[in-house]
């Protein structure tokens, strides 16, 4: 990457990084290219000249920090973590994802939902599939997941999972979502009949 093309990318993370805090704090209409120019210390001009329009430059936006949000997924799954602890982080930051883009979403004009959810669904089909395939092939491997279980179903199960805790989800009590992720991991990994079958706990 020669000087031009490090400047251009500076200029452009601080235009996404701009961008999607205002975009999610007011929404699509209430924001202008001149207040996210000025937040990002760019030019209007130069927002027009990478992106074209306001539409294109939210859309860009939303990939970008999607980006970002999956780059923290893996690195969770890459961590020295146990499977069930990757689990639950990663659950719990989709969690806090799911919120922010179910708050945004009401915000984006009618017109322009359709095509929103359009490239969220493409998104989620060319990138978190594959990251959740990933997920399942190092739970089968390190014991977690049964190994007939298909992707699918597991996905499935996940998402079970995943929109209770977004629906429970409350930013201002971290200690009471903390304690009800615990038994949600309980019940993921080992269903009600708990770590072992009946009849071995009754022998222990």
């Amino acid at each position: 990457m020669n000087g031009y093309e490090r400047r251009k990318q500076k200029k452009m993370e601080q235009i996404f990084a701009a961008a999607i805090e205002l975009f999610f704090k007011y929404g699509f209409q209430k924001v202008s290219v001149n207040e996210i120019a000025d937040k990002a210390k760019v030019s209007p001009a130069t927002i027009y000249n990478y992106f074209g329009t306001k539409e294109q430059l939210y859309t860009d936006s939303l990939i970008n920090w999607m980006d970002k949000q999956l780059a923290q997924y893996e690195n969770i799954l890459d961590s020295e973590l146990s499977f069930p602890e990757k689990t639950k982080e990663i659950m719990l930051l989709e969690a806090k994802n799911l919120k922010i883009l179910g708050n945004e979403f009401p915000k984006v004009p009618s017109s322009e939902v359709s095509g929103l959810m359009q490239m969220v669904d493409s998104y989620s089909e060319q990138k978190i599939v594959p990251f959740f395939k990933k997920f399942v092939a190092l739970g089968k491997q390190e014991g977690y997941i049964r190994k007939e279980q298909t992707e699918e179903m597991m996905m499935r199960y996940f998402t079970i999972f995943q929109n209770e805790l977004y629906r429970y989800w409350e930013a201002t009590n971290q200690e009471r979502t903390t304690w009800s992720m615990d038994q949600l991991m309980e019940l993921f990994f080992y269903g009600v009949g708990g770590r072992g079958k009946p009849q071995e706990q009754d022998e222990s």
